[in-house]
């Protein structure tokens, strides 16, 4: 998931580079999420059939279940017919969604300083597989890319080195990556025992009960860790801060395609 957060304008020349998407067959659970600083706000996105919030799926059951309580209970049930036809309606679309839907982002390009160095803390440290390299020699870089699985059917990371350059101003534009693990203490012990930077130790996310943790590779670009089980997909989602938030909604909706999965408003977060 991608996730973009307004911000101001800025001069400084991004290391991140733009994302590729592809009209094949869609089997990668890497979809794309807004959040604004000023709007305090947080979005979900993706045009990825896979990707479908859970909200859609559990609804109808719990409404299922609340219908059963209150027959026991003899209160009206008009509420809750209402409420199961509606996620009745929501899962219906959202299964048909997964079954047209062709389209999935590729990968996304960004330039470190030392190649070898994080690809080797990709790998050991966060479990990626170096699916192949090549150099351009005549244009003084080098490329790597890495993911959890074939570039044909995972979203992968794709590194670029030019010669001579060891460090990058990353800005304030990026966020971070999303990477789901099934026990994030143990992958932050993993880090530390590596060298690696852990900037916000394992524990429950504020308000809710997933349990995460922040860690940055050795270039300085920031991963959060979030505990799930076992999926195809590890490399969940990518975190982005944008100017206008409704403009970028509209951008993402009509120039590939993709869908407003959910938001959420963040008062109490200041800029």
């Amino acid at each position: 998931m991608v996730r973009i957060i307004p911000m101001a304008s800025s001069s400084i020349r991004p290391s991140l580079s733009p994302f590729r998407c592809s009209g094949g067959v869609s089997s990668s659970r890497f979809g794309v999420s807004l959040s604004p600083v000023h709007l305090h706000r947080h979005l979900g996105f993706s045009n990825l059939g896979s990707v479908v919030p859970q909200s859609q799926f559990f609804g109808f059951k719990a409404s299922k279940m609340s219908r059963t309580e209150e027959t026991k209970l003899g209160k009206p049930l008009v509420g809750n017919v209402v409420r199961a036809s509606t996620a009745a309606a929501q899962e219906t679309e959202a299964l048909e969604w997964v079954e047209k839907d062709k389209r999935r982002m590729l990968h996304v390009v960004y330039r470190v300083g030392d190649l070898d160095r994080t690809i080797k803390f990709y790998t050991e440290c966060l479990g990626m597989k170096l699916l192949r390299k090549r150099d351009i020699p005549e244009e003084r870089y080098t490329n790597a890319f890495l993911g959890y699985g074939p570039e044909d059917s995972h979203f992968v990371i794709e590194l670029t080195y030019n010669y001579g350059v060891d460090k990058y101003d990353i800005g304030t534009a990026f966020g971070h990556f999303g990477i789901a693990v099934e026990d994030v203490a143990k992958t932050v012990e993993l880090v530390k025992a590596k060298g690696g930077k852990v900037t916000r130790e394992p524990g429950p996310v504020k308000g809710g009960s997933t349990v995460i943790a922040f860690i940055e590779d050795p270039d300085g670009y920031k991963f959060e860790l979030l505990e799930r089980g076992p999926t195809p997909e590890p490399l969940c989602q990518v975190m982005l801060r944008v100017g206008d938030l409704d403009r970028s909604i509209n951008f993402y909706e009509k120039a590939f395609g993709m869908k407003l999965l959910r938001t959420r408003d963040n008062p109490q977060y200041k800029p």
